[in-house]
This record gives structure tokens, C-alpha cells and sequence, in this order.
């Protein structure tokens, strides 16, 4: 063979081997492919976009009723936080304690800060003063 018919065989050879794998994830149909639904809840409104925090415990989703839904990953509805008409994306920072959003109608980009309060049960807990005194826990996370 000539060699540039030979150089231009081994390229489509090439060619051809590598786009074996792609094919096969284009075709979920293929056996070697296994999944499952691991879970589903319904929505109240239609949702837009979703994320969920890097540790997999909590999923925001955004809806087309201006409302960033925030669930466990159980599908536990943990609360609702309102935003601006027009927000069409939505992530979080590493720490799920920081949400970013943006505005396709005013074409902003907004940080939404958030905190979940948890109650502690102090039954049984020796306690100095009232009993019923406002508490504050400070958690300085910059030591992890």
C-alpha cells in the first residue's frame, strides 16, 4: 500500500475506535447500563432550575413563582425563600450556605445568605439564670 493510504486507513481506523465508547452512552437501550429512581417528590410550582449543596443534604429549587424552594434530600420541605421577578438561575457555594442567583429581566447577579435554626433540647441540662433566657451559638467555621 501507499503509505498515504496507508496513514489515511489508520486515522479512520482511529477514528472509528474512539467513537465506539460515545455511541455506547448515546444508547441507554445497551446492556451495562443499570440505574434506578431513587427518589421523588412533587413540586408545588414548576420548577426552573435546581441545585443542591456540594454534601448532597440540601436542594434548592427555583420555580416559576419567584420562590427558591430549600429541601433535605429526603424531600423534607425545610422552607421557602422569596426572589426577584425574573431570577432564571440558581447555585450555591461549596458550603450550601450561600446561594447565587440570576435576573435575565434586570440582568443582575445576587447573593442570598443562607441560615437554618435548629432547636437544641436542653431538657435535663444544668443552666445558670433563667431558663427561658434567649441563647446565641456562634459557630466559627474558618477551622475546618
Amino acid at each position: 500500500m501507499k503509505p498515504k493510504i496507508l496513514s489515511h486507513l489508520i486515522a479512520m481506523s482511529c477514528l472509528l475506535l474512539l467513537s465506539i465508547p460515545f455511541a455506547a452512552l448515546a444508547a441507554p437501550s445497551k446492556p451495562g447500563l443499570l440505574f434506578e429512581k431513587v427518589r421523588s417528590w412533587q413540586l408545588p410550582f414548576k420548577p426552573i432550575d435546581m441545585v443542591h449543596s456540594v454534601d448532597g443534604k440540601m436542594v434548592f429549587v427555583l420555580t416559576e413563582k419567584s420562590t427558591v424552594l430549600v429541601y433535605e434530600a429526603n424531600g423534607t420541605l425545610k422552607g421557602t425563600i422569596p426572589v426577584e421577578k425574573g431570577v432564571t438561575g440558581i447555585d450555591t457555594d461549596a458550603t450550601g450556605e450561600m446561594i447565587y442567583l440570576t435576573n435575565s429581566i434586570d440582568n443582575t447577579f445576587t447573593t442570598v445568605s443562607v441560615d437554618f435554626v435548629v432547636k437544641i433540647d436542653t431538657t435535663g441540662s444544668p443552666f445558670h439564670g433563667k431558663a427561658d433566657a434567649p441563647v446565641t451559638v456562634a459557630v466559627f467555621t474558618d477551622f475546618e
